[in-house]
């Protein structure tokens, strides 16, 4: 009975960091979730917790309306593999949504989104 206790807790323990790292999630973004900037930003920038593979990423920004307004595709930051971003057209007041999808090194999946505001 013993034995089997240990075999169990040390197979946990070996799963566990396996399961904690098993999807790049976002870490932080500029701009920040929720805020409401005075100026527009240039770009939008995502930070994650594992390595993303850029080529299998995205990143998409759009305004209240639905209208695309990232200038190109999601790109990697050189030197580190865990951030993407994305240059914005110039960019009206109003609230903006930021949609993004990676492939993390591990071949997992994830999404999520986030709105920030620009204006008063």
């Amino acid at each position: 009975m013993r034995s089997v206790s240990f075999a169990l807790v040390c197979a946990g323990a070996l799963m566990a960091p396996v399961a904690a790292f098993a999807h790049a999630h976002l870490d932080r973004s500029t701009p920040a979730a929720g805020t409401a900037l005075k100026e527009p930003p240039p770009e939008v920038m995502l930070w994650f917790t594992e390595a993303v593979e850029p080529k299998f990423s995205s990143i998409e920004v759009r305004d209240a309306k639905g209208a695309a307004v990232q200038d190109g595709a999601a790109a990697a930051v050189p030197g580190n593999t865990a951030q993407l971003r994305v240059k914005l057209k110039p960019l009206a007041a109003g609230t903006y949504t930021v949609k993004w999808r990676v492939l993390s090194v591990d071949t997992h999946r994830s999404q999520g989104d986030f709105t920030f505001r620009v204006g008063p």
